[in-house]
């Protein structure tokens, strides 16, 4: 992970970050932006960091709770800022019109750092701020950020720091990024004081944004190592059997370890992972149906419709026509 040395080295100089927010964002990840900074500085007990909050067009941006979150001005009110952050929900291709794009790349230059979080990631490459660079998506995008831009290298992990350029998954890899950054900035005790404020913990970039909750304790490494085959193998599954030995158990032991920790088998941790996708595919993008069961392992979009019906109470073309 290259990092802006700059940026991301001990300093005593105080950080403008302009957050700049777009309709139909989560304030959850709002938050997870603002408040780091906000519980930083009253441990320091000074004004190390600064923030403005801007608009695409300066006016109160509408989050997906129903609120309204204020704004200090329109884009260009980000001038001066060390930091551009980009917070993006729902519906990117929508807000993110061809002038704020044209807007955003001209501005691009006058930043240290320009980051984005959650859909964020897809507002940047559409502006060309990522071509050359490492990113990472929100993972239920990751595969189709990918395909629409492989000049770039897309990761799955929870956030990437490349140069002068940093994305980050979502709400809580955000918080993640900003730990980061404040630890770098100030020391691993102020960042883990910000955590405790909050009651989280640091994790690093590099792990993987999903993880499973284990019904008991920490979940079996074997275990998470078998459910990444199966997430990596979604258009292909593994027969059980075989998951098992590349993990180094029994289909026996491994049945018995999902149920401890998982409380279902492996085959149906497995199919429950593929109707997810199939369910995000069909309400979240236009691909045929028959392409959704190719991507999810499915044999023909019947034998999809059945195994979706079955787990979600609806056929996928019925819940696609109702807007999910």
């Amino acid at each position: 992970m290259t990092q802006n040395a700059s940026l991301f080295s001990p300093s005593r100089e105080a950080l403008t970050i302009a957050v700049l927010v777009l309709p139909h964002a989560s304030i959850l990840e709002v938050a997870s932006v603002l408040d780091p900074m906000r519980a930083a500085n009253r441990h320091l007990g000074q004004e190390a960091y600064r923030w403005r909050v801007v608009s695409p067009e300066g006016r109160p941006v509408p989050l997906t709770c129903g609120i309204e979150l204020p704004s200090s001005g329109p884009l260009a009110a980000a001038e001066g800022a060390d930091v551009l952050m980009l917070i993006v929900g729902y519906r990117q291709e929508e807000v993110a019109t061809g002038p704020f794009l044209r807007e955003l790349r001209r501005m691009a230059g006058r930043f240290r750092l320009v980051a984005g979080v959650d859909a964020g990631a897809w507002v940047m490459a559409r502006a060309g701020l990522l071509a050359g660079y490492r990113a990472t998506v929100h993972w239920e995008d990751l595969e189709d950020f990918a395909a629409a831009y492989p000049d770039m290298e897309c990761l799955p992990d929870r956030y990437v720091i490349d140069r002068n350029r940093a994305t980050a998954g979502g709400a809580a890899p955000a918080h993640d990024l900003m730990l980061h950054l404040i630890g770098a900035r100030h020391g691993a005790p102020l960042a883990r004081q910000v955590a405790a404020s909050f009651l989280t913990t640091e994790r690093a970039g590099h792990e993987p944004q999903v993880a499973p909750v284990p019904a008991e304790g920490r979940l079996d490494a074997r275990v998470a190592e078998a459910i990444a085959r199966m997430e990596a193998r979604l258009d292909d599954p593994e027969p059980v059997a075989r998951v098992a030995k590349a993990v180094g158990l029994s289909p026996r032991r491994m049945e018995g370890l999902f149920r401890q920790y998982l409380g279902e088998t492996p085959a149906a941790y497995a199919l429950g992972l593929r109707l997810q996708a199939a369910r995000r595919m069909v309400t979240d993008t236009r691909h045929p149906l028959a392409e959704v069961a190719l991507r999810t392992g499915f044999a023909s979009p019947s034998t999809l419709s059945r195994a979706f019906s079955r787990r979600f109470g609806v056929a996928p073309g019925v819940l696609r026509r109702r807007g999910g």
